[in-house]
């Protein structure tokens, strides 16, 4: 079987994302780091895989694709045959693509945009995406009551695009104290066969 090769970050949480599924879904795939630090996203080679310039991409023989979210789809549309990962059923499905934009909303303004600040130096308000952050952990801490996972009865991509921006939440300055659920749901991802953890940060509440 031909190799897949994920283009990534390591601190980057998009990248783990697809780094996560390929890994629970046993997928032979060989992961190329790219440079952010010194602009290897913004220049013509990598550009060529990606116009927006941005990690990560995953190559699977003629298939090129981007975007984080595009790639969990794709994933578990082609290889996993149980349906488990990304749910037919109408309202499971519908369910599994409201938690993916949540995943590029509220997660991505909230606890990412938090912790670029404390790791990425970026100029970013700090105060109001811990703030966002805030606001999403309660909704999420207010849906897992009762709930294993985001979506049904089984763990999908609803989980994975969620998880690891969320899960180093603290890196950026978010506590996740005060969210038993959230904590508890967190737990049970990483107890999954095959897991992998995305590289930490000794930032924020992490330090």
């Amino acid at each position: 079987m031909r190799k897949i090769k994920l283009y990534r970050h390591a601190l980057s949480g998009h990248s783990h994302r697809a780094e996560l599924l390929l890994s629970l879904l046993q997928l032979d795939h060989e992961l190329v780091d790219v440079d952010l630090v010194n602009g290897e996203h913004k220049q013509p080679p990598f550009l060529a895989l990606n116009r927006f310039g941005q990690v990560p991409v995953l190559e699977d023989g003629d298939t090129v694709l981007a975007d984080s979210n595009a790639i969990l789809v794709y994933l578990a549309t082609r290889y996993d045959s149980s349906g488990k990962w990304l749910p037919r059923e109408p309202d499971r499905a519908a369910g599994v693509q409201r938690f993916l934009s949540v995943a590029a909303g509220p997660v991505a303004n909230g606890p990412a945009a938090a912790r670029l600040v404390t790791v990425f130096g970026a100029d970013k308000d700090q105060q109001a995406a811990i703030g966002d952050a805030h606001k999403l952990l309660e909704v999420l801490e207010c849906h897992l009551t009762g709930r294993e996972w985001l979506v049904g009865e089984y763990p999908s991509i609803a989980d994975i695009a969620n998880y690891s921006y969320i899960a180093h939440a603290p890196e950026g300055g978010v506590s996740l104290n005060a969210y038993g659920n959230v904590r508890a749901w967190l737990t049970r991802i990483q107890k999954l066969p095959g897991f992998v953890a995305m590289q930490a940060t000794p930032v924020g509440l992490a330090a």
